[in-house]
């Protein structure tokens, strides 16, 4: 059976609707693009949910191995999480669905979309990194939901223009899918509160000073400076990876109180009065209007 490395040419993309996957052998990495829809802002939709639970069960069952149909599989060393839209990472969760369940009273399905972010992130954090190295690598907005899934990542990476925050208090709520516990990993319990009841956004330079974002370079150049970084990593990548699970093993995410999260967040969405739905309808148009630019 022939080796991957032995093939000609770079692996064909593998397209999963709202995400593309591709396996570059030279660096056993895997780059994950979330792919933006036009005039849409990217979100955690149900369609991009249902991707990343098609990629992360791929990568399950193949035990953490790029597999083509007619090549020898190679393990997957890396894994980098990325987006292919001008000016946003991910702005987090699907506000306008959040608006649809709150009006109709449907707070079943608003729990069942937000446990499906939260498993999103949970298996980020865990069941990919048993096996790679994890990286986000944020060229635009990083916000919520978006910003809690870079923070799940290994190691975060960001070009001198992207931003990030938690703007979730703003309209009432709170970050419900693993903020408190990822920002307490890095900068400690007050400074993450402080980052969560704040609502403001930060830039890249801000966040690295705080020991939230592990490297920052420039604009234009994140891709370059991850391929770099990679290989740096990949140097002594066995003892580095060792240092990463023993990181989790110490200071793993507890699914039970992460869980216990979201019913708090559920319970809170329903006690949102109207200035709240009014603030929340607001930012859902930004959100729109940023998306045709």
């Amino acid at each position: 059976m022939q080796r991957a490395t032995d093939s000609a040419g770079p692996m064909p993309v593998r397209s999963l609707g709202r995400v593309d996957l591709e396996f570059d052998a030279s660096q056993s990495s895997m780059w994950i693009t979330m792919r933006a829809r036009e005039h849409r802002p990217l979100n955690f939709s149900r369609e991009l949910l249902d991707a990343f639970e098609q990629a992360f069960s791929a990568y399950e069952s193949n035990g953490g191995v790029w597999q083509e149909d007619d090549l020898e599989g190679l393990p997957i060393h890396y894994a980098v999480l990325r987006s292919d839209h001008p000016t946003y990472f991910n702005v987090g969760g699907d506000l306008g669905y959040f608006q649809s369940c709150i009006e109709r009273g449907d707070f079943a399905a608003l729990r069942a979309y937000s446990m499906r972010c939260l498993d999103m992130t949970y298996r980020w954090f865990g069941a990919v990194t048993q096996r790679a190295t994890t990286i986000a690598l944020v060229q635009g907005r990083a916000l919520g939901g978006g910003f809690e899934t870079a923070l799940a990542s290994d190691y975060v990476i960001a070009e001198e223009r992207a931003e990030f925050g938690l703007p979730e208090v703003l309209f009432g709520l709170f970050p419900c899918t693993g903020a408190m516990s990822l920002l307490t990993r890095r900068i400690g319990l007050s400074a993450a509160e402080k980052m969560m009841q704040g609502g403001q956004v930060y830039s890249a330079a801000a966040l690295h000073e705080m020991g939230v974002i592990d490297h920052v370079c420039p604009s234009g150049e994140g891709e370059r400076f991850t391929r770099d970084f990679i290989a740096s990593h990949a140097r002594v990548r066995p003892a580095r990876h060792a240092l990463q699970r023993a990181k989790r093993r110490m200071m793993p995410l507890d699914r039970e109180e992460m869980t216990a999260v979201v019913e708090d967040w559920v319970d809170v969405a329903r006690q949102l009065r109207p200035e709240n739905l009014r603030v929340l309808d607001t930012l859902i148009r930004m959100q729109g209007n940023e998306s045709r630019r």
